[in-house]
């Protein structure tokens, strides 16, 4: 897909050119729930930029989108998705933005609640504060046609961020650190994870499955796109120092991006540390048991081990069944014990389990003073069993919703 000069869409599918006036119906999806003004001509660009009492630097945002979509030679809309008590909204009108206003706040549903009316071709999203530079916008979408990409994003690190623009914390610590995490967890490979200014095509904005409301909605962004296999790029970008008074609460927001990448990799979560635990367990079981003199305390530790193992194991099935986390868990473990999964199975693995640790569990009964080695293995197959069993009732109730 490309743009001309004259402000025309070629469309690669059709290979025909559609000009900005021909009429576009949006799809279901996108369909706006508020009227547009018909005289404005088609946009091929739209930019949304979420608000909340940012009049000082509104009209600035506005001027350097309108110099980028001069530059473009295309017609381009700014929407303006507010939740201000001051006079953004009237300087945004002003100036010829169009403004929504969402019926709930939040940083995430202010953007969701605002792609619902965009218009245009490509979707560039941007903060109203002045700490991006509009007129950068023909850069990334250069870079969106160029690479054949589905999502650009305007990198701060591997371009400049400008003195006072960021605090060190966030520089140094903050925001390399959640990229890191992002990356490690999703398997994606960005540089700056929570750049505020990116550029999407329509269709690859319509795949994602965009949910959360506030600030872990840009990891969502980059979460969904990865593991669609959606095709993402990086442009450097200057960020500067921001006008107005800034609304992020570092250490709030940072927790609320890690609990959000951890929640939606249940993978990472539990099935990774709770196979590697579960196999050590074993491991150190057989040790404890098959040594010169059993030792307690080594079966002891291998016990937990394994319970702790199988029990994160479980719930990795059970978030599977009961959510939609962006990377569900399907390593090798979880893919044959998914294929080899059925209730049935479940009941008789538990009901095994546990029958063969009656007998050295009846052993700890009958002399109730002595722990013994076997005894603890009984008690531990006795759990597991137990566990194994519940654990498949509770999955396939589940399923079944």
């Amino acid at each position: 897909m490309s743009i001309s000069q004259e402000g025309q869409r070629v469309s690669s599918e059709a290979g025909e050119t559609v000009h900005p006036s021909t009429p576009v119906t949006p799809t279901p999806l996108q369909q706006p729930q508020v009227s547009t003004d018909p005289a404005l001509s088609d946009p091929v660009v739209t930019l949304v930029m979420p608000t909340m009492n940012e009049a000082d630097g509104i009209a600035d945002c506005i001027a350097s989108a309108t110099t980028a979509f001069e530059a473009l030679g295309v017609p381009g809309e700014i929407l303006v998705s507010d939740s201000s008590t001051d006079a953004t909204p009237d300087i945004a009108r002003a100036l010829g933005a169009r403004v929504v206003t969402p019926d709930r706040r939040g940083y995430g549903y202010a953007y969701r609640y605002a792609f619902r009316h965009a218009r245009g071709e490509y979707v560039v999203i941007g903060d109203a504060d002045t700490t991006y530079d509009f007129t950068e916008i023909p850069r990334l979408l250069t870079a969106l046609q160029r690479e054949d990409a589905d999502m650009v994003l305007g990198s701060r690190f591997d371009g400049e961020i400008l003195p006072g623009a960021m605090p060190p914390l966030h520089q140094y610590l903050g925001n390399p650190g959640l990229t890191a995490v992002l990356n490690l967890l999703y398997r994606s490979d960005v540089s700056d994870a929570h750049s505020g200014f990116r550029i999407l095509r329509r269709d690859a904005l319509e795949q994602l499955d965009l949910r959360s409301e506030g600030m872990e909605f840009a990891s969502e962004m980059i979460m969904e796109a990865t593991a669609k296999g959606l095709h993402i790029v990086e442009v450097p970008i200057t960020y500067h120092v921001r006008r107005g008074e800034a609304t992020l609460a570092s250490f709030p927001d940072g927790w609320r991006h890690v609990r959000f990448m951890l929640v939606n990799a249940p993978g990472a979560l539990f099935s990774t540390p709770g196979t590697v635990s579960a196999a050590l367990g074993i491991a150190v079981v057989a040790l404890g048991l098959t040594g010169v003199t059993p030792s307690l305390a080594t079966v002891l530790l291998g016990s937990f081990l394994l319970l702790g193992g199988v029990h994160l194991v479980g719930m990795a099935f059970v978030v599977r069944a009961t959510g939609r986390p962006i990377r569900a868990p399907n390593g090798p473990v979880m893919h044959w014990l998914g294929r080899l999964f059925t209730v049935e199975r479940g009941l008789v693995v538990g009901a095994t389990l546990a029958a063969v640790g009656v007998v050295p569990t009846l052993g700890l009964l009958s002399a109730p003073a002595t722990l013994s080695a076997a005894g603890l293995v009984g008690l531990t197959l006795l759990a597991l069993g137990g566990y194994v069993a519940s654990v498949s009732l509770f999955v396939a109730a589940l399923e079944r919703r």
